[in-house]
């Protein structure tokens, strides 16, 4: 109890610190577009695009995408539901959140699970994906929707669920590949 309690004075004071400056409407503005592009829609554009592009190849990372969000979805849901932990509310808010629960982060979950895929089937693009990801978790922070720590634990959610789809898919893949 005693480690969750400095956790949560962690969070506030950092909450604090990155929104008790004057927010600028242009900062607002770009934190806004940072972190609508983690939506999810362009994910899906992703691994369309991917398919397109590179065929067999890039449909292995859309069927690894589509098993990774459906694996981060129900567990995304469950913990939101178990921590039931309550946004900012002591500062301002630069957007209307879709529901009354902080903790994970979906938006970085899904960023960090992204960011996952393109970095293990497309290494050269690793650096700029996880800058991206990284990014949607600073937004949804600087917005004031997310303490710190529901950031870290949508990253951390979003690698481990890309982990374990990536070992689902592989072995199919690889089965596929061998017949």
């Amino acid at each position: 109890m005693r480690s969750f309690t400095a956790i949560q004075r962690f969070d506030h004071t950092v909450s604090y610190l990155c929104l008790s400056h004057r927010f600028s409407a242009a900062t607002a503005k770009v934190a806004r577009v940072i972190s609508h592009s983690g939506d999810g829609p362009l994910y899906a554009g992703i691994g369309l695009a991917a398919w397109w592009l590179d065929g067999a190849f890039g449909l292995w990372l859309l069927c690894t995408g589509i098993v990774a969000f459906a694996i981060e979805l129900p567990i995304y849901w469950v913990l939101k539901r178990s921590f039931r932990r309550a946004r900012p509310s002591q500062l301002p808010a630069f957007i209307t959140p879709s529901d009354l629960y902080s903790m994970p982060s979906g938006h970085t979950a899904a960023a960090f699970l992204m960011a996952s895929l393109i970095s293990t089937f497309y290494p050269p693009l690793a650096t700029v994906a996880f800058i991206w990801a990284g990014l949607i978790g600073l937004s949804r922070v600087l917005l004031g929707v997310h303490f710190v720590s529901d950031i870290l634990v949508g990253a951390v959610l979003g690698l481990l669920c890309t982990a374990l789809a990536q070992n689902i898919t592989d072995d199919l893949y690889w089965m596929a590949a061998s017949t």
